[in-house]
């Protein structure tokens, strides 16, 4: 049997580099495709041999898209190994700072990275699904709404944070810096407007998407449709919390299946390799790696949006809880299987973020001086917040000068990246049939990875030791010559 390959490179509307291949029987129907992630970082390794309290200053570089949750991560990581515990001011200001980072995230990737898709439309030309072709489609003040919602998120991490990106605020043990009273009035200003957009954003998606029989359809449909478990961190209530609380995860039938604290992630989780992908493949160790199949006996989970609320019950803020319940009630009750339901769940947490952020802005503790508990002897310490993309692991050990002796990373796309490759397999199963190929079903494809809202920088990294390479050369007429490799 002969087949024919179909390369999508690069994807496009994510953060990093990746490409898809497909391939195509003789009958030109998909047999299998892949998800490639050709790039690789080394944070883990050159973490090494630094004082511990560098690494909330360091591991936010990882990426430029979420480092205010590699910051957080990082600073929690750094309150269990100096065996501190912040004032609850210092909490509630890291919350603050933290919803701001969820809204500012979530509203790029709803209008500048998903949204062209729904908004401009899959089957649109290319150059219009951008954000240019929605501000087209909207109109100008709706764009100007997007980019002026989004600084105010910034700003707020700016104000807390020390600086819109990368913040320099989170200690082991606090915060560096308290907030004033003109500041926090700012801020709730800010927050006020923000849940307003944040609702403006969820009937929008309503009108265009769910008042669409044909996007509807195209979300419940079997081709981006897939079983599995399912994370996320919950209060004592199962309700979502984005900074706080205990990891939970449920089975494809929405039952519990265990709950755990940061420290005992290595207990539930273990990761493997692929030869073809930089990105590693966590699944949950009591049920077994089961190859790339969904179901109760796989132990393939999905974190991010809709991973956190199918993992909880509910949301602490009454908005963002009405969102909550009416997603599940349209889509057919707990848990929701339809990956292209992220967009939808990534609006509800907007929403939470927003109340949260605004909830917090009028807390009597906000501008308290009690922002610091001081530190104690170093050892080891794991730091977990629910980063956009999901769960995220910061895992840092030290000697007894607190000089970083190990760290492991497990990051929000690492934990999708099975569940990534299957719905990638899976749409272009379901699209492509007897080799009938267009821009626009590739592009549906794409939107079934672009849904999890993946950051493969963050994702990769090397292997103790070894960096796998490969290096083709072409010549004129782009007929390979050579091929030189290592590690591969």
């Amino acid at each position: 049997m002969s087949f024919k390959k179909i390369t999508i490179d690069p994807i496009t509307r994510l953060e990093g580099h990746g490409k898809i291949e497909i391939f195509l029987n003789d009958d030109g129907n998909v047999e299998n495709a892949y998800l490639q992630v050709p790039e690789l970082r080394g944070f883990e390794k050159f973490c090494e041999g630094r004082p511990a309290e560098e690494l909330p200053v360091i591991t936010p570089k990882i990426c430029g898209v979420c480092p205010e949750a590699h910051h957080m991560a990082s600073t929690k990581a750094l309150d269990a190994l100096f065996n501190v515990d912040p004032p609850l001011p210092a909490k509630k200001l890291r919350k603050l700072m933290y919803s701001a980072h969820m809204m500012h995230s979530h509203i790029a990737h709803f209008y500048a990275l998903a949204g062209p898709d729904f908004v401009v439309g899959p089957d649109a030309p290319p150059a219009e699904r951008n954000i240019l072709g929605i501000v087209k489609k909207v109109g100008l003040e709706i764009g100007k709404k997007v980019i002026q919602h989004r600084s105010f998120a910034q700003k707020i991490q700016a104000i807390i944070g020390g600086r819109a990106t990368y913040p320099v605020c989170g200690l082991p043990g606090g915060m560096s810096k308290r907030l004033t009273e003109e500041e926090r009035a700012e801020i709730e200003k800010m927050a006020e407007s923000c849940v307003d957009f944040s609702m403006f954003s969820l009937e929008l998606f309503n009108d265009i998407v769910l008042k669409n029989t044909a996007y509807l359809d195209l979300i419940l449909s079997d081709a981006y449709t897939m079983q599995t478990y399912y994370m996320g961190l919950v209060d004592k209530d199962n309700n979502v919390n984005f900074y706080d609380g205990q990891i939970r995860v449920v089975d494809p039938n929405g039952k519990e299946y265990v709950k755990f604290d940061a420290q005992d992630y290595l207990d539930v989780i273990r990761e493997r390799v692929e030869p073809w992908s930089y990105l590693k493949f966590p699944y949950l160790k009591d049920v077994g790696w089961k190859g790339f199949v969904g179901g109760i006996d796989s132990g393939i989970y999905r974190v991010a949006s809709l991973g956190r609320l199918n993992a909880a019950d509910g949301m602490t803020t009454p908005l963002a809880n009405e969102e909550y319940a009416k997603m599940y009630e349209t889509l057919g009750g707990k848990p929701v299987h339809q990956t292209l339901a992220q967009h939808w769940a990534r609006l509800i947490e907007l929403l939470y973020a927003a109340e949260n952020a605004l909830q917090l802005s009028r807390d009597e503790d906000i501008t308290s001086e009690n922002i610091r508990n001081m530190p104690n002897v170093p050892d080891e310490g794991v730091g977990v917040v629910e980063a956009p993309r999901g769960t995220l692991y910061h895992h840092y050990q030290s000697d007894e000068n607190g000089m970083i002796t190990k760290v492991n990373l497990i990051v929000a796309t690492v934990q999708n990246n099975a569940a990534i490759c299957m719905s990638v397999r899976d749409a272009a199963k379901g699209l492509i049939k007897n080799g009938q190929v267009n821009d626009g079903l590739l592009n549906m494809v794409e939107m079934a990875f672009r849904a999890y809202d993946p950051c493969f920088a963050c994702g990769t990294h090397a292997l103790p030791g070894q960096t796998p390479l490969e290096v083709k050369i072409y010549d004129s007429d782009k007929n390979l010559i050579k091929r030189l490799s290592q590690y591969l």
